[in-house]
């Protein structure tokens, strides 16, 4: 059957699909809006399920900062080329994603992926985009922050995004200083706050490291743990936030750069997300 213009431009509106898919969908249902929003779904299932091990390395950070500056969220969407990070539809739908995150407040990804816009599931809509556009797209992070001050850093290429928690101050000196130790974090990606947040498993790691080394180097038994010790504690000082040296002052650790805008200022937590 003939398909008009009208029919093709409306079934776009409804999907987003392109003009051609929705054409082809429609003459394939004969005509038929909910069958043709079927097929299109399904060409997107399809591709779905024939690039799912395909490597997601681009894709844009999504960042929204509340107004009072006590919350944050952040989410990631992936795909598989820089080309389509760039496709006006792509960075809709993850401002969307963000918009209904920042709204609910899910308690995890799995959580935000649940959600709906506009009354169809975040995968639905995720199924309908890879149809259009023919690749691998998926949500890969989703954090949020409350606290104080929440202050956050997205970098240039919009493939890194940080959020940092602060407490104990909510001035603009703080937003300041946040930010800097935003775009600390991106640089010299820290592994936690400080060496209370390191993971045991990376403490035993450190320690074993340093124990063997001190065995090549010809160090007695009796002193290996301490040697080990001695660099667990310089990988503190290398990797945790708050013993770092800080880049625009190597003279001052980030410990005393917040005891600098306020005795009391503490960083309670970060997330740092990287895409690629």
């Amino acid at each position: 059957m003939a398909i008009s213009a009208q029919d093709v431009k409306k079934l776009r509106e409804m999907t987003g699909a392109g003009m051609m898919d929705c054409k082809k969908a429609l003459q394939e249902a004969n005509g038929d809006f909910d069958e043709a929003v079927t097929i299109l779904r399904k060409k997107g299932q399809k591709i779905s399920s024939k690039r799912a091990d395909r490597e997601t390395t681009e894709g844009v950070v999504f960042i929204n900062e509340t107004e009072d500056g006590k919350q944050a969220t952040l989410v990631a969407l992936n795909c598989e080329t820089d080309f389509v990070a760039k496709n006006e539809d792509f960075v809709n739908l993850g401002q969307a994603v963000l918009k209904v995150a920042t709204d609910n407040a899910p308690a995890d990804l799995a959580a935000l992926k649940g959600l709906s816009i506009d009354g169809r599931s975040i995968e639905e809509h995720l199924t309908d985009l890879m149809g259009k556009i023919g690749e691998k797209i998926e949500v890969s992070a989703y954090e949020q922050l409350k606290a104080d001050k929440v202050v956050s850093y997205i970098h240039s290429n919009a493939k890194i995004g940080v959020l940092v928690a602060l407490n104990g101050d909510s001035s603009d000196e703080v937003a300041g200083v946040g930010r800097d130790i935003a775009m600390q974090i991106a640089a010299m990606k820290p592994v936690s706050v400080d060496e209370t947040g390191v993971p045991e498993e990376v403490k035993q790691r450190e320690m074993e490291i340093g124990k063997e080394q001190a065995r090549k180097e010809g160090k007695p038994d009796n002193i290996l743990e301490k040697i080990a010790m001695g660099k667990l504690n310089k990988f503190y000082k290398e990797n945790t936030l708050l013993h770092q040296q800080f880049v625009k002052d190597s003279s001052k650790t980030i410990k005393q750069v917040l005891a600098d805008v306020n005795k009391d200022l503490k960083v309670d937590t970060f997330k740092l997300v990287s895409i690629g």
